[in-house]
């Protein structure tokens, strides 16, 4: 059995309208200066001014940073950098998504810490202690509330660095279901895509822990019910409640143990072609499935058990899961091989690229978690599956 030694860092405030104790939990952690930091879809969505509004209740002095968009890179945060140094606040509150939370961490490193972002990429690299941070997510997916770990690409290189740290960790995660109603369909379903592949993958990772599987499983059960109901009706709020509350347990799954072959091969898609984090890993997360399925077919097994549809197929585990990603890939609009893909090269560029983005995914972290080993080959031979 794997041994851990696991923290659960945030303070977990969830229900519908708790976005209003916002200022309350700032002056608890002896906040006077807060810089929230949200993405400009946030803004205009109105939800930095709902949070803005809670804390100036308390008399907070409230500075916004917005100047970043999906997947932030390190010239975003150093923009955000020169923001805090002329407001110097005293308390980080990242409002948004994954993007706008990633941000916020990686401006909390500069800013506390000094350097460039790059002296972060890697684990337990902070150089003294950091601002206190609230994040209050506007979707579900990332499960970044949870975790201490920020993910902010390279501006040059366009790598994704993980850069983690315990003092990274936000000390309040506010989970207000209300907040996830306005998101455009398309954004529902990329991350709630992203947030059913933390479930699958931190559930078999080589990593995992009598802890981080309890988070998986809870996650997942939570998950598989949640993400069809939003996509029939945006506005269930049960089903978005069912779905924040499954990314966030996914995040601490993640914080727990850690991912797989699916996160490594989604990285270069995004790096190469631009393409969103949620479709790529979806993608590729059925492929994976099946890769992993000798290896881990029991525990794919005990999956299938919490899924009521599976009960009178005939079908292994791990074509019924790979066939239920892929089904809710349609269902959601999104793509379901690599030729649909913005910027896919033409049939006869195909295998020099495919090659291209396999010495990549190899490099990637995520892929030595994986509980099935992979060669550069069996990249090679997951990318062209998915074509």
């Amino acid at each position: 059995m794997q041994e851990f030694d696991f923290r659960l860092r945030p303070r977990i405030v969830f229900g519908a309208g708790s976005v209003q104790r916002l200022g309350e939990l700032a002056r608890e952690l002896g906040a006077r200066k807060i810089l929230v930091v949200s993405d400009q879809g946030v803004v205009n969505a109105g939800l930095f001014e709902r949070g803005k509004r809670s804390l100036e209740q308390f008399q907070l002095i409230v500075e916004g940073f917005h100047e970043f968009a999906e997947n932030p890179n390190t010239n975003n945060v150093n923009l955000g950098l020169i923001a805090a140094q002329k407001f110097k606040p005293d308390l980080i509150v990242g409002l948004g998504g994954g993007s706008s939370m990633d941000c916020a961490k990686g401006i909390n490193f500069l800013y506390s810490c000094g350097g460039r972002m790059q002296d972060y990429w890697g684990i337990g690299k902070a150089t003294g202690p950091m601002l206190p941070m609230i994040a209050v997510p506007t979707t579900s997916g990332t499960g970044s509330e949870t975790q201490s770990f920020a993910l902010i690409s390279d501006a040059d290189t366009h790598v994704k660095m993980a850069c983690g740290d315990p003092g990274a960790a936000c000390m309040v995660a506010v989970l207000d279901p209300e907040l996830t109603v306005t998101q455009p369909n398309r954004v529902t379903s990329l991350t709630g895509i992203d947030a059913i592949t933390h479930a699958l993958e931190t559930y078999v990772c080589n990593k995992r822990t009598p802890m981080s599987e309890c988070f998986s499983l809870e996650a997942w059960e939570r998950l598989i019910v949640g993400f069809p109901a939003v996509l029939q009706n945006p506005n269930d709020l049960q089903g978005r409640s069912e779905m924040q509350l499954g990314a966030c347990f996914a995040g601490m799954a993640i914080e727990a143990s850690m991912l797989g072959a699916a996160h490594a091969l989604a990285n270069p898609l995004t790096a190469y072609l631009g393409t969103p984090h949620g479709q790529a890993v979806g993608l590729m997360m059925p492929h994976v499935i099946r890769f992993n399925a000798q290896v881990v077919g029991d525990r794919y097994a005990r999956l299938v058990r919490s899924c009521s549809m599976a009960a009178n197929t005939h079908s292994d585990a791990s074509t019924i899961l790979s066939e239920l990603v892929t089904n809710w890939l349609t269902q959601a609009g999104l793509s379901t091989n690599l030729r649909t893909l913005n910027g896919w090269p033409p049939h006869q560029e195909s295998a020099s690229f495919i090659e291209k983005l396999a010495d990549m995914a190899a490099k990637q972290w995520t892929a030595s978690f994986n509980p099935r080993s992979l060669s550069k080959t069996d990249f090679m031979e997951l990318y062209s599956a998915a074509i």
